[in-house]
């Protein structure tokens, strides 16, 4: 069973609740209008359902209220930054906010962010970057516990590490390519679990390494008190790129790389820990602005004339779904599965918030 409501009453809900964990207005505002957004986008796994693990979060020490990002470096064209164990969808947009001023100055930023709590959908700082004109690369490493087994191996090793491009199309919507290097986000198992779904062979392997379509087995404990792992994307291509969002978004970041043998105790924790590396570069700044836009726009009108094949409207870009579901999700209201919302008010308890 479901409960369908509008954006407005869960941006409500969402703040109500941050609010009561520690959160001033503006910054529990701030997650709410990100979590909603990702609902809107189509991507529940990054919505509000994450409320739950964020009060766990905060009771346990591991995300700390109202910390705001620290410069440790700026010399124009590099900042690093740390987080604070802020919530990321804070101190990424302060980040963010940083990076972009010195883009649009210097016509590039590597900005190094470590140490924030879960950033969210990372798309929504490309969409900023966009926004401005810019091009962003983002490498992203995940702390929490190893969800995802390497290539060839049999129990989880690291993160959903996720990687995006954000690049503006002149008069277009832009290209915006957010993904885990997993099959699937961690998230989308949780939702699943919470519906009481199989999902499709490939995605999962459970505690013993064997593949299945259980999506509790990492979600919940399974009969050894630990869990089973996430298969990468596109099997050898996916490993890579998880990689390197580890080395670049963990290591090169400052912010740290996974490298601790799975217990009860770590299987368990609710904090989460991103750290990121974003590539900045202004168009215009590189000199190349007309041809950039003249090739862009010839290229995405060129994929968009072949012909739909069976079972496709038409040829989208990456980017296209999201703003559709948005559109559909603002008419027709966000669903949410009880199970989920009752998390939600259980969470609400913990902190003296009446969900």
């Amino acid at each position: 069973m479901s409960k369908t409501v509008t954006p407005e009453y869960l941006r409500a809900q969402a703040a109500t609740l941050l609010i009561a964990t520690g959160s001033s207005r503006p910054e529990a505002e701030t997650v709410a209008a990100n979590l909603v957004m990702a609902n809107l986008s189509g991507h529940d796994s990054h919505g509000v359902g994450m409320l739950p693990r964020y009060v766990d979060a905060v009771l346990e020490g591991g995300l700390i209220p109202n910390a705001p990002v620290a410069t440790l470096l700026d010399i124009g064209t590099m900042l690093s930054l740390n987080g604070q164990r802020g919530y990321g969808q804070v101190v990424g947009l302060q980040a963010m906010t940083l990076g972009m001023a010195r883009a649009k100055t210097h016509g590039s930023c590597i900005m190094a962010l470590s140490n924030a709590h879960h950033l969210g959908r990372i798309g929504q700082f490309a969409e900023m970057a966009v926004a401005e004109g810019l091009v962003s690369i983002h490498f992203v490493n995940v702390i929490s516990r190893p969800v995802v087994a390497p290539w060839g191996g049999t129990d989880g090793r690291f993160g959903t590490n996720p990687f995006c491009i954000g690049i503006p199309i002149k008069g277009q919507d832009a290209f915006i390519l957010d993904l885990a290097t997993s099959g699937v986000a961690q998230g989308k198992m949780r939702v699943a679990y919470n519906q009481g779904k199989q999902v499709k062979p490939g995605l999962l392997i459970d505690e013993h390494g064997a593949p299945t379509t259980n999506p509790g087995v990492v979600v919940v404990p399974q009969s050894n008190g630990l869990l089973g792992a996430l298969m990468t994307f596109g099997e050898h291509k996916g490993y890579g790129l998880a990689v390197a969002c580890e080395l670049l978004g963990g290591a090169l970041s400052g912010g740290g790389t996974w490298h601790e043998a799975a217990t009860k105790k770590n299987a368990s924790s609710r904090a989460v820990s991103n750290s990121m590396l974003t590539v900045l570069i202004d168009p215009a700044k590189l000199g190349t602005q007309a041809a950039f836009d003249h090739e862009a726009v010839a290229f995405i009108d060129w994929l968009k004339q072949s012909p739909a094949a069976a079972g496709f409207d038409a040829v989208q870009i990456a980017g296209d779904a999201e703003r559709l579901s948005r559109v559909k999700r603002e008419r027709d209201g966000i669903e949410v599965d009880d199970h989920t919302w009752q998390e939600i008010v259980a969470a609400g308890k913990k902190v003296g918030a009446a969900m």
